[in-house]
């Protein structure tokens, strides 16, 4: 997975890019408006849709009020338990990730064959929906933690392993050369040369993934695996509405102050002005001392022993073998209506996410804000909605519009601006302040120099990040039919209910497909513009 966050290098003006066609542009906003519009049509989504929905969860928002929590002791021992989860699965998947990124990087693997294989590993963990990993986890291992660490673990993989093993190609040759001149081995060269060029980078990625993986463990108890997200449901199931209002609050503040904390550190941990000379090799070492005692915290508050993450590759190979020879023909018609539901869902809330996001991302950004109080609004705006996670979303969309792909739309599209905005917004504040400064010194107002000076540079990474939004988009709508949000994770969820793991196999493949693709046009598309 391509994330802007992370790996935000200068990209070249797309006119500059060799066999950059001036046509492409132009052609291809003529294909994703036309995609669009095919999409909105195929799921019934009208224009005014998104506005009513705003009026009704407005409304079922007043039906929360006053917010209130019922148990508070249960809800904090779960809201711990959330994070405890997020912080051991991430562990986990680093842990993992290192080995792998080694044999999936060009520069150190041992052979293409591992290359390959290697890639393949991180592709299809990153492609397929930490959910569904829980969901057949908790079929094989029961209703607890641990389905959901593993969970969210194996899909950090395919992150960590892409950042990771992208870092150590990235790696300059001089350090190992040196190394091996002394005759060492293969594992001392990368221990000595290699890990310490990877180490900040590793180390934003390891950090900025802790930060995610707090809002998917927030939605795992939907489906037994573990954390807050069980009170959440039980409370919307049983249309205890006040309560429901309550949990999010807490989920919001959990997530809120999670990403304040992760911002200090990568602060203060990957950017050397930030300590004193003599500092960072002492707050590199302190964060690897509290990321082990935390560690050890989860894994003594969860109860979950070190014999257990290894005893359930066993029960897993059970369920996932069951899944063999996947069944096409049970549902026939029907799982392609869906898989192409799941793509309409995310093509159209992408679109509509890139619209509402540019306008608020330019508010947000420090450099080209029309006044500081309408920059802390924006950013205020942003960090709210990004701590709700999608699920959460459709479920209120849900209980606000009924069932159906509107609700799972109209939730992605929210959930989007959260997502899109924040990088509109980091993509401004990175542009050359030259443009800017020469079109306000000839007396152009904010708008001329918006468009003239801001948008233009700011416009290669907007695209880059709009295209990786579809990618998220189109693998949470994956699962969105859990809570009865439309595409085709209804069907999957209904089939590992029924024991039908032959249809689910089916299922799991398409998504795989879907994903896959849409993942690969993307990075075409991005190859061409960004």
């Amino acid at each position: 997975m391509n994330t802007p966050l992370l790996d935000r290098q200068e990209a070249p003006s797309p006119s500059d890019r060799p066999g950059w066609n001036r046509a492409t542009l132009p052609g291809l906003a003529v294909a994703g408006i036309a995609a669009t519009l095919f999409c909105a049509w195929w799921i019934d989504f009208a224009p005014t849709t998104l506005i009513y929905g705003v009026e009704d969860v407005v409304a079922l928002i007043e039906r929360m009020l006053p917010p209130r929590l019922g148990d508070p002791g249960r809800i904090g021992v779960l809201a711990l338990e959330t994070l405890l989860m997020a912080v051991l699965g991430t562990v986990l998947a680093a842990i993992a990730s290192v080995p792998l990124a080694f044999l999936a990087a060009r520069n150190t693997t041992p052979h293409p064959v591992v290359h390959a294989v290697a890639r393949g590993i991180i592709t299809f963990c990153r492609a397929m929906p930490d959910l569904l990993f829980a969901v057949l986890f908790v079929r094989a291992l029961g209703i607890g933690v641990l389905p959901g660490i593993l969970a969210l673990a194996l899909h950090s993989i395919g992150m960590l392993g892409k950042l990771f093993a992208d870092a150590i190609e990235q790696v300059d040759d001089g350090p190992r050369e040196a190394v091996r001149s002394t005759g060492v081995g293969y594992f001392r060269e990368m221990v000595n040369a290699v890990v310490p060029q990877c180490m900040p980078s590793w180390i934003g990625a390891f950090v900025y993934r802790i930060d995610i993986n707090l809002r998917m463990s927030v939605v795992l108890g939907f489906v037994g695996a573990g954390g807050i997200g069980f009170a959440l449901q039980d409370a919307l199931r049983g249309l205890i509405y006040p309560r429901a209002l309550g949990i999010v609050l807490v989920i919001l503040l959990i997530i809120a102050a999670m990403e304040l904390l992760a911002i200090g550190i990568r602060r203060v941990l990957l950017t050397p002005s930030a300590l004193p000379p003599g500092l960072e090799r002492i707050a590199r070492t302190g964060f690897g001392v509290l990321v082990v005692v935390a560690t050890v915290a989860s894994m003594v508050v969860l109860e979950v022993s070190p014999l257990s993450l290894f005893t359930w590759i066993g029960p897993s190979i059970e369920v996932f073998g069951r899944m063999i020879p996947p069944d096409f023909d049970a549902l026939g018609a029907e799982l392609f209506d869906a898989a192409f539901q799941t793509v309409a869902i995310g093509v159209v809330a992408t679109a509509i996410g890139a619209v509402m996001s540019v306008p608020v991302g330019i508010l947000a950004a420090r450099n080209v804000t029309p006044h500081p109080a309408v920059y802390w609004l924006a950013r205020t705006w942003i960090l709210i909605v990004r701590a709700i996670p999608e699920l959460i979303l459709a479920v209120i969309f849900v209980a606000a519009l009924g069932l159906g792909p509107v609700a799972g739309t109209c939730a992605l599209a929210i959930g989007s601006v959260g997502f899109l905005a924040k990088l509109v917004a980091d993509a401004v504040e990175e542009i050359d302040a030259g443009p800017v400064e020469a079109a306000k010194a000839v007396g152009c107002g904010w708008w001329k120099t918006l468009s003239a000076a801001v948008l233009p540079q700011a416009m290669p990474s907007i695209i880059g990040s709009g295209l990786y939004l579809l990618d998220v988009n189109i693998r949470t709508s994956t699962v969105l039919g859990i809570v009865g949000a439309g595409g085709v994770g209804f069907l999957l969820f209904e089939s590992i209910r029924t024991l039908d793991f032959d249809i689910a196999g089916a299922i799991v493949i398409v998504i795989f497909v879907i994903v896959f693709a849409i993942e690969r046009l993307s990075g075409w598309i991005r190859s061409k513009l960004v």
